[in-house]
């Protein structure tokens, strides 16, 4: 009996038994859909993620306090503190004695449970409030939808000026409502918006929820004792990164007096290694995605098994004429085994169909394109062949084991 003949027999025990099957079916397809379409998934928010990076610039780095430092606490005793704020003084001074050919941006948090307020509509006190220079929006890879940037007379000035973010205007705006030049409250204080910012989307880091003042209004506006400003620095030469940082830092540690044995007491990160520690965190999603895969379809295997053993007792009788008519034991061993790694076949392609269905679905709306994961394909396929392998080998020795005598006389 050739293969063809097989799995034409097994298609036929299936439609025999199509409740039971259509169960096992489910519970493969399920597993195999949840495997495929999560892993999709991800790897289509990991290349929206890396192509953000990639608008924000491959040449761009930041500097910011984050981080602690060691600090010395007389003899042979250290202490580690965290790293002082960066000031404004600093800051600036930063951007003007740092000659090297780039652009150079400073900024700040100013608010980040801002409520802006139109009217009698305002939001939820969680916007957050940037303080920029007229570097920031190019740097960081941000751009105007609608109106214009703040002037060098309004960022010098500090003029009450302000740029929002799509969330905002849809907040406090109605949709048929002009917004350029509109007076907008940020708690207090009055400002004129000029600009509406592009939205950065689902999967970007900056959220849309967020509004932008003059950085020199802004110390104004929010003042407070404990606020560090951030640099931005975008390199003109991407194969000029590393001298860059070198010359960077070397400043920063004379602004900031450190000795010669003193450890930085900033953080200096490329935009790309920020892109690659957030995205070394997606590993555990897909990990926990394997691992759930992997019992569902042991599971699954498990129901499968239990499937064909109560087959083998239905087809006693089938098994003891097969035997009658010279089938011999391997025979009926692949019989019952391909029986069970058709099924396997059935719900893992039509797992896999879905999965990469969902998966795109996410592609789709991150605007990422069609992603085909071959690897995890062909790792579905065969991972359900080897499932309807094991569950299938018990069943398949009980029945080529029966006794022919014995199988003919069931009833």
């Amino acid at each position: 009996m050739n293969l063809t003949e097989n799995i034409k027999l097994a298609l036929r025990a299936i439609r025999a038994n199509i409740l039971r099957t259509i169960l096992t079916l489910s519970i493969i397809m399920f597993g195999i859909t949840a495997l495929i379409g999560i892993l999709t998934a991800t790897e289509g928010i990991r290349t929206k993620m890396l192509s953000s990076f990639s608008e924000m610039g491959s040449n761009t780095f930041g500097i910011k306090n984050s981080g602690q430092v060691h600090r010395h606490g007389g003899p042979h005793r250290h202490r580690k503190v965290d790293n002082p704020v960066i000031t404004i003084q600093q800051a600036e001074q930063f951007k003007e004695n740092f000659k090297f050919p780039a652009l150079v941006s400073l900024s700040n948090v100013a608010n980040d449970i801002a409520i802006v307020k139109y009217e009698s509509k305002k939001t939820n006190p969680n916007v957050k409030i940037y303080g920029i220079d007229e570097n920031y929006l190019k740097v960081s890879g941000q751009t105007i939808a609608e109106g214009r940037n703040f002037s060098q007379g309004e960022i010098d000035g500090g003029s009450d000026v302000i740029l929002l973010g799509k969330d905002v205007v849809t907040k406090v705006f109605e949709p048929y409502d002009t917004v350029i030049g509109k007076m907008i409250s940020v708690g207090d204080k009055k400002f004129k918006v000029v600009g509406i910012l592009a939205s950065k989307g689902a999967s970007q880091l900056a959220s849309d929820n967020q509004a932008m003042i003059p950085v020199q209004n802004a110390r104004w506006s929010f003042p407070a004792d404990n606020i560090s400003y951030e640099m931005n620095v975008m390199v003109s030469d991407a194969k000029d990164m590393d001298l860059a940082i070198e010359e960077a830092t070397g400043i920063l540690r004379s602004i900031r007096h450190l000795r010669l044995d003193d450890e930085n007491d900033f953080d200096l990160a490329k935009s790309e290694r920020l892109a690659n520690q957030i995205l070394d965190q997606m590993k555990y999603i897909k990990i926990a995605t394997i691992v759930i895969g992997i019992l569902t379809l042991i599971g699954a295997g498990i129901g499968l098994m239990n499937i064909m053993l109560v087959s083998v007792n239905e087809r006693t009788r089938e098994i003891g004429i097969s035997k009658a008519l010279g089938a011999t034991k391997a025979v009926i061993r692949i019989q019952f085994l391909t029986e069970a790694i058709v099924i396997c076949q059935i719900g893992g392609v039509m797992g896999i169909i879905l999965g990469i269905l969902m998966g795109n679905g996410v592609g789709l709306y991150l605007k990422t394109g069609f992603i085909f994961p071959y690897v995890w394909v062909f790792g579905g396929w065969l991972f359900t062949f080897l499932i309807g392998l094991a569950a299938g080998i018990y069943p398949a020795i009980k029945a080529s084991d029966l006794d022919p005598v014995e199988a003919l006389r069931y009833e």
